[in-house]
């Protein structure tokens, strides 16, 4: 067990930071050898398995987020933005591979990443499943036949937790229909409606988000033309698929060379 990489779950407590260490603590292919939660935490200092309610396993959960990441050989990340953010730090001194599953960044924090990524191994995406990386790619596609006489509109639905919108999903796949049409998607999305807004703009990209309940994540993508709708979905109903994702993109990036990576990159798509 000594030569499988070590990894680093941050914000450990969390619904996804538990599935993670679950998932890690399941798989053959790597070992759990940190738990990170932020300083005066109630989790800190207690045994990870018993803090989740199950058995002793002996790796309590700390707040020192230096010494862990200095041992270990990949992080992986679904937490917030500021926090993502100083943990690529560290991640780079470390030169440690940092899996971020974060959403939400806006373009200075962004920026802060990518020079991060100048140091160590980072894989960023706004999902980390199969299935939507191929419907990202399907997004791509489509939209690049059908061209701008079909309007596109992209709806997601999440949890009643979910604290950003649109989500890093549906992001993704905005992205993927701007490149389908050889356009910037921050000069075409349309992120709100309400009262009078007129006609839909030609060519814009819109986003409707959905809060509610214990969804776990669907995402539609609507090309709507004269007479016809083409719609490409996917759901997830078990967030298990993320973190194995996650955990895939963990240990890809072992030996790989500095530099930002996506989930297209780890499946080879």
């Amino acid at each position: 067990m000594g030569n499988l990489p070590g990894i680093v779950v941050m914000g450990a407590s969390g619904r996804m930071g538990q599935m993670l260490v679950h998932t890690v603590l399941q798989s053959d292919r790597a070992r759990l050898v940190g738990c990170v939660e932020r300083p005066g935490h109630p989790w800190v200092g207690r045994d990870v398995g018993e803090a989740m309610g199950g058995a002793h396993i002996g790796l309590p959960v700390t707040d020192d987020a230096v010494g862990v990441i200095a041992q270990a050989q990949a992080v992986i990340d679904f937490t917030a933005p500021a926090a993502t953010v100083a943990t690529a730090t560290l991640t780079a001194q470390a030169r440690a591979v940092h899996v971020i599953g974060t959403t939400g960044f806006n373009p200075e924090e962004l920026q802060k990443i990518r020079a991060a990524a100048r140091h160590a191994v980072i894989v960023r995406a706004g999902n980390m499943s199969l299935g939507v990386n191929l419907l990202v790619g399907l997004t791509r596609k489509v939209s690049a036949v059908l061209g701008p006489e079909f309007d596109i509109e992209i709806v997601e639905a999440h949890h009643r937790h979910k604290v950003d919108a649109p989500s890093g999903t549906a992001l993704m796949l905005g992205e993927a229909a701007a490149e389908g049409r050889g356009v910037h998607l921050d000069e075409v999305a349309e992120r709100g409606r309400d009262g009078i807004t007129g006609a839909r703009d030609s060519g814009a990209i819109g986003f409707s988000a959905i809060r509610g309940g214990d969804v776990v994540g669907e995402h539609d993508v609507i090309f709507a033309g004269a007479g016809e709708r083409l719609v490409l979905r996917h759901i997830a109903t078990d967030r298990a698929i993320f973190a194995r994702g996650a955990l895939a993109a963990a240990i890809w990036g072992q030996d790989r060379k500095p530099g930002e990576y996506d989930m297209n990159d780890v499946l080879g798509l």
